[in-house]
């Protein structure tokens, strides 16, 4: 399960990934990615799309 760590003085948040979370976000990766055919038109498409990760 991911895991946030909380930052001092207002940073950015760190989120601590598993390997299973990993894996899952390579896979959702994976199976949406190979519809396009080119790396803009996927990160197009990723910059509408929510992804969730459990967390601890």
């Amino acid at each position: 399960m991911a895991r946030i760590i909380e930052k001092i003085n207002g940073e950015r948040r760190i989120i601590k990934m598993s390997a299973d979370d990993i894996i899952s976000v390579v896979q959702d990766y994976q199976r949406i990615v190979p519809r396009f055919s080119d790396r803009e038109t996927a990160r197009s498409y990723l910059e509408d799309v929510v992804v969730y990760i459990p967390e601890d």
